[in-house]
């Protein structure tokens, strides 16, 4: 399985998400990336699952899915476009 991102030490202070990716500090204002995280209840909040390839990060108790590529603002190109430009 393709490993997207290391995703470590998630932490919640005030109405802040700091989380450690790929061995880089980043913090969130929660209110920007989820109306559900904002409105969550501390045990909502703590209450993750980090996806084994490192694409997200899944709250089961609120039903919240973030990708770790859409907080960092990347994008990826469709493997088919990777095939077609080797292929050239």
């Amino acid at each position: 399985m393709q490993k997207f991102h290391i995703v470590e030490d998630i932490k919640f202070t005030d109405d802040k998400i700091t989380m450690k990716i790929d061995k880089k500090q980043h913090t969130f204002k929660i209110s920007e990336i989820s109306t559900r995280l904002q409105k969550a209840s501390k045990k909502e909040r703590e209450t993750f699952e980090i996806s084994a390839s490192g694409y997200g990060i899944h709250w089961p108790l609120i039903d919240e899915d973030l990708s770790i590529d859409g907080l960092l603002g990347v994008a990826h190109k469709p493997i088919w476009q990777e095939k077609i430009k080797t292929l050239s």
